[in-house]
């Protein structure tokens, strides 16, 4: 009876960490070791794999195979130099090895020297049996310097040895992905499954690049055959649940979105779109409770808070929306959304001061749009806050310098501190263009307006 190279490295293993438990000692052909130390290396377990790599120079200190893996696991460490050392001496001994070529590779990789390591992984390339495993390393070194093109190439080598390389193929659409080029990606697809006509991640990507052309009948299409293909694919139902959503088809929606939850764990993302297309259907009640479950699921997730806060807004229920963004911020504290969120909802509740600092804190944090800018500044007002009314005044002509809703403002700015001259002359510059934007000076400003001279260049 002869075991398969997978049964033979566990017994190896297992033989190994027994004969550690029992303080004992054995011997290993240079074979076991080797894999031995290349599962611990894989599994980035460091230390257990140099204490291997060790022992087996102990028991065979010419050989080659586990001198090499001990540069793999000093480039591992970032010890570049010993590496370098090292591997000039198995050089001198094997010039012909092509895991000197490989290591070697993977070094100048590390340096950031890609065209370099490139090279040195052709030379492999002529001198190995492994190809796809050189190809995959090419792969990466091409798109590491962005070409594309040549990293697509050496993927496309990968799948041909295995067509079922998962890593390879989405690689390849990433090379498609990189370069917009939706339609290459889209034949290249539709080739590989007239060979591979049951690959489920391969219908998936084709879903997701036709979602790209927002041609959305055949992406749900490809999801449909996707989940043929695998109807226990989590990803294919997700994606056309969010297809289906976003083509109002929000009953059909919620049923991909409840499949997802039967076959794992609830997924957050599921729970919280579930509540969106319920909410879309008017069935409150239940949009609330899967916004519940959203972040019962997942207390971190901050769209769920979100979620939950916009639902109260909704419903003019303005401190349990309060409630909720707050729990929002307290996960993303720099959210410029939320801290506008927060302004509204505090401005419903008549908390101006509070309203004021969720505007500033919005716009501090990208949100600098108009309508930002105008509300702090009517905040501002109110507050009676007039210097500071004006530096944002001021802040905001940076970024919208000929605004009329800003230059009307300013006009009453410059009245109400006393400097009619200047408010005056604003205001025949700007009136017979805006004129209709004067009542911003009826409403914000009404002892301004109601003046005898302000009546006076605005009737002209």
């Amino acid at each position: 009876m002869f075991l398969d190279y997978n049964e033979e490295e566990n017994m190896s293993l297992s033989k190994y960490e027994a004969m550690l438990k029992s303080n004992s000692s054995l011997f290993f052909d240079s074979n076991e070791f080797e894999n031995i130390i290349q599962h611990y290396i894989d599994n980035g377990q460091v230390n257990r794999a140099k204490k291997a790599l060790k022992m087996g120079l102990q028991q065979h200190p010419n050989n080659t195979t586990l001198r090499l893996l001990g540069i793999e696991i000093l480039i591992f460490e970032g010890n570049y130099e010993r590496a370098n050392e090292l591997l000039s001496e198995i050089e001198a001994i094997a010039p012909e090895n092509e895991e000197v070529f490989i290591q070697r590779a993977s070094l100048k990789s590390k340096e950031g020297q890609h065209k370099e390591a490139i090279i040195l992984l052709f030379e492999a390339l002529e001198r190995t049996e492994d190809f796809a495993d050189i190809h995959s390393m090419l792969g990466m070194e091409f798109l590491m310097i962005d070409d594309y093109e040549n990293a697509r190439t050496h993927y496309e080598a990968c799948l041909k040895h295995d067509p079922y390389d998962y890593t390879a193929l989405y690689n390849i659409m990433n090379c498609f992905n990189f370069t917009d080029d939706t339609h290459g990606a889209i034949q290249f697809l539709n080739g590989y499954l007239d060979v591979n006509p049951y690959c489920e991640v391969a219908w998936h990507q084709l879903g997701l690049q036709y979602v790209t052309l927002e041609s959305y009948s055949k992406a749900v299409a490809a999801f449909n055959f996707a989940i043929y293909s695998d109807d226990t694919f989590v990803g294919a139902y997700i994606e056309k649940g969010k297809v289906l959503e976003y083509l109002g088809r929000y009953q059909e929606a919620i049923e991909n979105y409840i499949l997802t939850l039967e076959l794992e764990d609830p997924l957050s993302f599921a729970l919280l779109h579930i509540g969106h297309c319920y909410e879309k259907l008017g069935s409150k009640k239940e949009a609330l409770k899967y916004y519940m479950q959203t972040i019962t699921e997942d207390p971190l997730l901050d769209k769920g808070w979100k979620a939950i806060t916009d639902y109260y807004f909704r419903q003019k229920d303005f401190k349990k929306a309060l409630y909720h963004i707050n729990k929002a911020l307290d996960i993303d504290y720099e959210n410029g959304l939320y801290w506008i969120r927060y302004a509204k909802i505090n401005n419903r509740l008549g908390l101006y001061r509070e309203a004021e600092r969720g505007y500033r804190k919005g716009i501090e944090n990208g949100e600098n749009g108009l309508d930002n800018w105008l509300a702090r500044f009517d905040l501002l007002l109110k507050l009676g806050e007039l210097a500071a009314a004006e530096i944002s005044l001021q802040q905001a002509f940076d970024g919208f310098p000929d605004n009329p809703e800003l230059i009307f403002r300013n006009i009453g700015i410059y009245i109400s501190k006393g400097d009619t001259k200047n408010g005056i002359r604003l205001l025949k510059q700007v009136v017979s263009k805006h004129r209709d934007y004067s009542i911003i000076l009826e409403e914000l400003f009404p002892k301004v307006y109601a003046l005898d001279a302000i009546q006076k260049v605005i009737a002209a």
